[in-house]
């Protein structure tokens, strides 16, 4: 009998074990490649031209609490990156409020497209913004001490910015360590600031000051109709695939001139294109997708080439340059 409760109690230990390995959160984001969507299934443009032969694809990662059991995986697996939860998560805010953070940046990612896009195909279109918001910090932000919370960003090194997703962008223009100026509003008094910029957490090559912001309320002008169906993705990374699949629904030219072409990057009002976290597990993803070219931000590329082993990169820093190498794929036809 007691060899028998024995046999029970160390089956219940190895079976609490495991089930700790599999369900106890750490304080670790576990970030692994996820899925490319064809971009005809999320975006809709009024009177689009849904003819075009090739494809236009959405790249996604997944990020998740990891438990031991994943982090152990993610920290042996080649294309997997394991970040602490506090280089992820503002401090001060919750899982639930971080991924409302994420919706709403997916959100102006949408807008954003939407202006970018239009205004290339011709159209006029207007803006009304409160401007950008300081809402949290890395942890030994360079900004922290010089910006605060609430503090609304007006101007980066003499840029207008209007949203939450360029001053990102315009933060990156330079070396790691290169001071940042800014114009900011602080208690309703306009403030002028020079920043430090320190690496990013998820690659020492990038500048950041270390501030998580948020869009206060604005709202484009939209003279046709065009509709999104994200789902529960979030972040601004869509921004360029969003523009491009705009462009060639509205366009009666295809102009992917019949490829399937992957792609990520954030875009600002003036269609630079940001770098973005995630690119190697995005590149994997394209590649399973089995995508002929990728549209990578050239801050990336260094990162992408080297996983790239089917897709071909092609690295570029504004709208133009991604606009003019779909124009050379038609020569190859």
């Amino acid at each position: 009998m007691k060899n028998k409760k024995h046999k029970v109690a160390v089956i219940i230990v190895i079976l609490a074990l495991i089930g700790s390995g599999f369900f106890m959160r750490l304080d670790y984001f576990l970030i692994r490649p996820s899925r490319a969507l064809d971009l005809r299934e999320i975006i809709r443009v009024e009177n689009a031209d849904m003819d075009d032969q090739g494809t236009f694809y959405l790249v996604t990662v997944t990020q998740q609490r990891a438990s031991p059991f994943t982090f152990i995986y993610g920290y042996l697996h080649p294309y997997m990156d394991l970040n602490p939860a506090e280089r992820v998560i503002p401090g001060g805010m919750d899982e639930s409020e971080y991924r409302q953070l994420l919706a709403d940046n997916m959100t102006e990612s949408r807008h954003l497209a939407q202006v970018v896009a239009l205004r290339r195909v011709g159209f006029e279109i207007d803006i009304i913004s409160d401007g950008v918001e300081v809402i949290g910090f890395l942890d030994n932000a360079p900004a922290g001490g010089l910006l605060e919370l609430g503090d609304k960003i007006i101007f980066v090194d003499e840029n207008p910015v209007f949203l939450a997703t360029e001053v990102p962008v315009l933060v990156q223009d330079r070396l790691v360590g290169t001071e940042v100026q800014l114009s900011i509003i602080r208690d309703g008094q306009l403030m002028d600031l020079t920043v430090p910029t320190g690496p990013s957490p998820d690659n020492e090559e990038i500048p950041v000051i270390g501030i998580f912001i948020k869009t206060l309320p604005w709202e484009p002008v939209i003279p046709i109709d065009i509709s999104f169906n994200t789902g529960r993705i979030g972040g601004p990374s869509a921004g360029l695939m969003f523009v491009l699949e705009i462009i060639n629904q509205y366009l009666p030219e295809d102009i992917t001139a019949g490829k399937t072409i992957a792609g990520t990057g954030t875009i600002d009002l003036n269609e630079n294109i940001g770098r973005i976290g995630g690119v190697v597990q995005k590149v994997i993803a394209a590649e399973k997708a089995g995508a002929d070219y990728f549209l990578v931000p050239e801050g990336n590329y260094e990162q992408a080439k080297k996983v790239a082993r089917k897709v071909e990169l092609i690295p570029v820093a504004n709208l133009e340059e991604a606009l003019n190498f779909l124009g050379s794929l038609k020569n190859l036809q």
